[in-house]
């Protein structure tokens, strides 16, 4: 799947499953916006700190958290927009995976 990076549409970034999972597993989005709803740069900031805050405290590197943060986090075309984008697509995407599991179980 791909994300639209920045508001031209010149730039996009590859997300895949695992990354998509990996949000999930360290619920990454979860009380990232402020009640405004807008994402901005600081939203960006603020997930940034937070995974390397998670890297920092872990005994061993999470290997797909790191290639979360390589892939799409730290990416260099990775603006506000490319994460208002990665919010919409993973709101999309939980409650399909979500329902994947449930019907697994």
């Amino acid at each position: 799947m791909k994300i639209q990076a920045n508001a031209s549409g010149t730039r996009s970034i590859e997300v895949s499953e695992k990354h998509l999972m990996t949000l999930k597993k360290y619920a990454l989005l979860k009380n990232l916006i402020d009640s405004n709803g807008i994402i901005d740069e600081d939203v960006l900031d603020k997930l940034k700190f937070n995974c390397r805050s998670i890297l920092e405290s872990q005994p061993t590197i999470d290997k797909e958290l790191m290639d979360l943060c390589l892939d799409v986090i730290y990416n260099t075309n990775m603006k506000a927009i490319g994460l208002q984008n990665l919010v919409l697509l993973y709101v999309e995407w939980e409650p399909k995976e979500t329902a994947k599991q449930d019907k697994e179980e």
